[in-house]
């Protein structure tokens, strides 16, 4: 019974992260960005690309993208998504370090998408 106590907890802790982030960046401007010409990078695989994306959205794979970035515009802006948000914060950090200056973390594509509907609406 204690460990099921101790699991829940955890569980509920991870779930309150989880939504304490999402706010803190889908909430902030990134539908703005996107309306302004920022460009969403997908960083899942092809396959999980091909699965479903956001409409207009470029894929590079995480796994690729430090010989691929050279693909990209660094004057441009460009928001990541990922499956859950995780591959997107590594993704976003590799950029900034290869000098691109306007790279935020959409976290997970559906999400994304979500809040870009509801945007539009």
């Amino acid at each position: 019974m204690r460990n099921l106590i101790i699991a829940g907890s955890v569980l509920l802790v991870i779930y309150m992260s989880y939504r304490v982030y999402r706010y803190s960046t889908l909430d902030n401007g990134l539908d703005k960005l996107v309306k302004e010409g920022a460009v969403i990078l997908d960083v899942r695989t092809p396959q999980e690309f091909e699965t479903g994306h956001i409409k207009g959205s470029i894929n590079i794979s995480l796994g690729t993208i430090r010989e691929r970035y050279v693909e990209l515009d660094s004057s441009k802006t460009y928001i990541t998504v990922c499956s859950h948000g995780l591959r997107s914060v590594k993704a976003e950090n590799i950029l900034k370090e290869r000098g691109f200056k306007h790279v935020y973390n959409g976290g997970a594509w559906s999400d994304l998408q979500k809040t870009l509907s509801a945007a539009l609406k």
